[in-house]
């Protein structure tokens, strides 16, 4: 205990030290990972200064920003120091970044092949508990016209009509379509169902001249495609 005694708190140290002053001084480039995670969290515990404590935590998870981030809060609130609304703090921070960093990736706006479609698309079916069935509108040279979400189910499926999907690829004068939906379970295998509403589509778009130029079934983390696979 005695090395803990003689620990200085922040308070005390001087103060282009402290991280809030010294970002407010030197600019936020200026910090390490753990003094803007001690922004975040105000205090430490009765050992140790709130940078000390963050630096455990990162060292934790190996000092991996992506890992952190995929922490609950109970599994953060394990620390001693961090109650929930410090690991609430932490967890929101770094969910901002995760968005800011997909703001600032650039989307194509062609589709050129399934990765392709499934950039555009993934920033709308990740990390939701419930299925949803998108479209993406393509032009003639496969330029991305529109991105429309046609409905919204329940853990294990979701309808999609064909009168709306053709009803708004008419309305954007639309040569082919990207049908997309997730699956909330993480299984990539697509159902019965899901290859006959593709067969059906893709019989009513020869009759219209819209083709069905692929069908992406999503997870958090992977994607099938119908075109890959041969299942168009």
């Amino acid at each position: 205990m005695e090395a803990y005694e003689n620990k200085i708190s922040i308070k005390a140290w001087a103060e282009e030290d402290r991280p809030r002053e010294k970002l407010n001084v030197q600019g936020r480039r200026a910090l390490s990972d753990a003094e803007l995670i001690a922004i975040l969290i105000g205090s430490g515990n009765r050992d140790e200064s709130a940078v000390e404590l963050s630096k455990r935590i990162l060292h934790h998870y190996g000092n991996d920003l992506n890992k952190l981030g995929k922490v609950s809060v109970n599994e953060l609130s394990k620390f001693k120091g961090i109650g929930e609304a410090k690991a609430i703090s932490i967890i929101a921070a770094l969910e901002l970044g995760r968005r800011r960093n997909e703001t600032e990736t650039k989307t194509p706006d062609h589709v050129v092949s399934s990765h392709s479609a499934w950039q555009i698309l993934r920033r709308h079916l990740v990390d939701i508990n419930h299925e949803e069935f998108w479209i993406l509108l393509l032009s003639r040279s496969n330029k991305v016209i529109a991105r429309e979400l046609i409905s919204k189910g329940g853990l294990s499926g979701t309808v999609a009509d064909p009168k709306i999907i053709f009803g708004l690829a008419l309305q954007h004068q639309a040569s082919g379509i990207v049908l997309c939906h997730n699956h909330p379970s993480g299984n990539l295998k697509p159902s019965q169902q899901d290859i006959d509403l593709t067969k059906k589509l893709y019989q009513a778009g020869k009759i219209l001249d819209i083709k069905i130029i692929d069908h992406l079934i999503l997870t958090d983390d992977a994607y099938l495609s119908f075109a890959d696979e041969g299942l168009l």
